[in-house]
């Protein structure tokens, strides 16, 4: 299981995503799941493949516009093939997936997570094994090393991944400037900044912590700075304990911020897109989030070009102190792609997994400014600065953390979501965060 990436495979996948001179609606398909019919084709060999995702046009428009760009081509390529799609936002998606679960009712073809949230899936036997068309012509040694390992459990593969991501601080370096504030590389000056915006009536942090992993990004990345990221890990593998004094110290550090009202007014109410709004018109200065928002600061034509100017990142501070590296990230394999075991189309959903992922690799940088799970060649793509950066600090990482709620098992992973919005909403001390999370690890489950 996938736990984190080495030096030598980051500096693989930087050597490969990036080669250096010497990192409108699909047809006949729209977010409703409405289709028409498919072109040509006998009725006896005409397939119709379910697919459901979590890009919606309005909050992923890229990566919205990608999806539908590959089901419109397949379409063309494949005319007695009709795609049927369902989209939602992520916590929609979530749910649905558990529900559709539990009657084996799954779509065709969907997408999940690794490791710990793969698990109760490929157990009840929901999810087919793709090593076939893992190890086919198209997608034979494609991956970033690290990446497709994450969706094997005993032995085989039940998804293939399409991202790869890291976890920085995005921040608006016009109210940066407005009030005079440097890039924080250390802790204890993240907590000035953040004083300092506070009191001049800005909101420093935009957080929606309805969903709960955003706002286990922050405590992830304290524990890591503080604990180090072996202690984090072998926490959540159980062969450590979360009542480690520091992780203990880490879980203090989040009730501190919410103290220091680091976080705009309501956030635990507020859904993620909800919070990054805050961001997004300027009201709050930073916004902590994957690299699967980078196209809403360089490609997405949506966003206004004045405010993607504004936003720059930087990686989450170092604690005085602490045993943990700046070049530590919380990150991994992104989301991956799923083909339903007990689907009437089985085969063709392969094909179209294997297709679908083979064309997302070769398209998501230069149309998107996605970081993709595929090997690419970019030497002759012209890249917006941040994504080229970011890239730049993957091949420097020391360290990728698997975000806690995908890494561990599914009821030690309900347990931390729900911690998590209880710490932030100071209904459990920071001893009583880390005695559940203790107890559910210990359980197993």
């Amino acid at each position: 299981m996938f736990k984190k990436m080495t030096v030598s495979g980051l500096l693989l996948a930087l050597s490969i995503l990036i080669v250096l001179s010497g990192c409108g609606g699909a047809k006949g398909a729209d977010e409703t799941g409405n289709t028409g019919s498919s072109s040509g084709g006998s009725g006896s060999d005409r397939v119709t493949l379910k697919m459901m995702h979590l890009w919606p046009a309005g909050s992923s428009a890229q990566q919205n516009k990608l999806v539908t760009q590959i089901i419109d081509q397949y379409q063309k390529d494949h005319p007695n093939v009709t795609i049927k799609t369902e989209i939602m936002d992520n916590e929609q998606y979530k749910n649905k997936l558990k529900v559709l679960s539990a009657s084996n009712e799954l779509p065709d073809v969907g997408i999940t997570w690794a490791a710990g949230f793969l698990e109760p899936y490929v157990k009840g036997n929901l999810f087919a094994p793709l090593d076939d068309i893992l190890g086919g012509a198209q997608l034979k040694d494609k991956f970033v090393p690290g990446t497709a390992e994450a969706y094997a459990i005993n032995g085989k593969t039940y998804a293939l991944p399409i991202e790869l991501n890291i976890t920085p601080i995005y921040y608006n370096k016009d109210l940066f400037a407005k009030h005079n504030l440097q890039i924080p590389t250390t802790y204890e000056q993240f907590k000035q900044v953040v004083k300092t915006l506070s009191e001049a009536g800005v909101e420093p942090i935009a957080l929606g912590n309805k969903d709960r992993w955003t706002g286990s990004l922050w405590y992830m990345y304290l524990a890591d700075r503080i604990a180090g990221s072996d202690t984090l890990k072998k926490a959540m593998d159980g062969s450590g304990s979360f009542e480690d004094p520091t992780l203990i110290r880490a879980a203090s550090e989040v009730q501190s911020l919410v103290d220091m009202n680091a976080f705009n007014k309501g956030f635990n109410g507020l859904s993620n897109d909800e919070g990054k709004s805050e961001f997004m018109n300027g009201k709050a200065a930073m916004y902590l989030m994957g690299t699967w928002e980078i196209p809403n600061f360089t490609t997405n034509p949506d966003i206004p070009q004045e405010f993607k100017d504004k936003v720059g990142f930087f990686k989450f501070p170092t604690v005085d102190g602490g045993k943990g590296s700046g070049d530590s990230w919380v990150g991994g394999p992104g989301v991956g792609l799923f083909v339903a075991e007990n689907s009437k189309v089985k085969e063709e959903a392969k094909k179209f997994v294997e297709y679908f992922v083979a064309k997302w690799g070769e398209q998501s940088v230069k149309d998107a400014g996605v970081i993709p799970a595929t090997k690419v060649d970019t030497a002759n793509m012209k890249l917006p600065q941040m994504y080229v950066d970011l890239l730049g600090e993957l091949n420097k990482a020391s360290n990728i953390t698997l975000f806690a709620d995908v890494q561990l098992k599914p009821d030690a992973a309900q347990t931390h979501l729900d911690m998590i919005q209880a710490l932030f909403g100071k209904a459990v001390t920071p001893e009583e965060f880390a005695k559940k999370h203790q107890a559910a690890v210990q359980a197993g489950k």
